[in-house]
């Protein structure tokens, strides 16, 4: 196993070399912007065959007041000038472009604390890991007196029940969306990952497919 970067393009590339990678299964994150795209470059320089796992977004339903936004920045402006209750659900490293923005009463969900990433008064943080009930997010959103919700497009059921809440509750969302991603083949399911490796050659089932 590795752990941190690896140098950039060229720095993945001599990774894939001295190892003798023959496959590159890329899991990052959705909202991973430079990752998949050196795995993308370094892959095709090498030869080496590139599978990206992309987990399906999320898409808006009968009743949910959405506004889609290209990133936290104009997140941030969506909000507007007058005060409202935010609930923030972006983790912590986001928080920072929210100061800008201080005549808002924020509710931060993170995983991790968040020092003192947003320096503001009347800033409320719960410190939890999901998944989420759908029921415990409305009666959170109710007590909380959440006005809107800022998300990003993640996708996957663990933390799909705020926006099953927001819906209910009829409270507008501010829906991030995920950079760019580059064109290589993909698969939504961790499962699908080992037929791929057996079609490339590169793993052989105990029955011998």
């Amino acid at each position: 196993m590795r752990t941190g970067g690896f140098g950039g393009i060229d720095g993945l590339r001599r990774y894939l070399v001295e190892q003798g990678i023959v496959a590159v299964v890329d899991a990052t994150h959705p909202f991973a912007a430079i990752m998949p795209f050196h795995a993308e470059a370094a892959c095709k320089a090498e030869g080496v065959p590139l599978l990206a796992i992309r987990r399906g977004s999320w898409k808006p339903q009968n009743g949910d007041r959405w506004k889609s936004v290209p990133d936290i920045q104009a997140a941030v402006g969506a909000l507007g000038t007058e005060p409202r209750r935010v609930f923030l659900t972006i983790g912590r490293l986001e928080l920072p472009a929210f100061a800008d923005a201080p005549q808002h009463r924020y509710l931060v969900r993170a995983i991790e604390p968040i020092g003192d990433r947003l320096p503001l008064h009347g800033v409320t943080v719960i410190q939890q890991r999901g998944p989420f009930d759908t029921d415990d997010e409305e009666d959170l959103m109710r007590r909380e007196g959440v006005e809107v919700l800022v998300s990003k497009n993640s996708g996957g059921s663990a933390t799909a029940g705020k926006l099953v809440a927001a819906r209910r509750l009829g409270l507008p969302v501010i829906m991030v969306e995920r950079p760019p991603k580059p064109d290589v083949e993909y698969v939504d399911h961790i499962d699908q990952v080992l037929p791929w490796l057996v079609a490339q050659g590169l793993f052989v089932t105990e029955r011998g497919v």
